[in-house]
């Protein structure tokens, strides 16, 4: 039995993981009380229990939705990184401008929809404005797709990598029935 559960804790903190969506900050890519599946391995391989990574495979670039560790609390978070080490980033309006380049918005489907990296994703525009300032080595800029009610970056600050816990890569379950959402 004991090496049961430490198979599973060894498996959760490293592997992959799933995530209950507490909040709004996020709509309308997530829903609240989303089941979200979490692939920890990712940004690269952690040691259990002191949530560290040992072996680094990837950064996580703009447009990845990553379940995160609050800087403020430790509580766990779901945003999406918008601005990486060195990046220079501005926001205004809800709108983020990436190294001089506005981040292109689009009007279809009845709301607006954000290209960013290689991804394209709905958002809520809105919310506090940001920067212009660089990212520091090191660290992220993250927030939520709800941004005129998300709090996030723009107001807690940049997210150190280790935060970073994994990526979100699939809604599996929405109001009680399985899907397979792709984040």
């Amino acid at each position: 039995m004991g090496a049961a559960a430490a198979v599973m804790l060894i498996a959760r903190t490293s592997l992959a993981d799933h995530y209950v969506v507490p909040s709004g900050s996020m709509e309308p890519t997530v829903q609240v009380g989303d089941r979200i599946l979490v692939d920890k391995r990712a940004f690269g391989l952690r040691l259990p229990v002191v949530d560290t990574y040992i072996l680094p495979l990837a950064e996580p670039k703009p447009g990845d939705v990553v379940v995160l560790a609050s800087p403020e609390n430790d509580s766990t978070l779901l945003k999406r990184v918008v601005a990486g080490p060195g990046d220079m980033v501005a926001v205004k309006g809800g709108r983020v401008t990436l190294n001089g380049q506005e981040a292109p918005v689009t009007h279809e489907r009845g709301g607006a929809w954000e290209a960013l990296g290689d991804t394209r994703h709905p958002l809520r525009l809105g919310g506090p404005d940001f920067g212009p300032v660089r990212v520091p080595d090191g660290h992220y800029l993250v927030m939520g797709d709800n941004r005129g009610n998300s709090h996030d970056g723009r107001i807690f600050g940049f997210v150190a990598r280790d935060a970073i816990r994994g990526r979100a890569v699939r809604v599996f379950l929405r109001n009680g029935d399985f899907t397979w959402k792709t984040l």
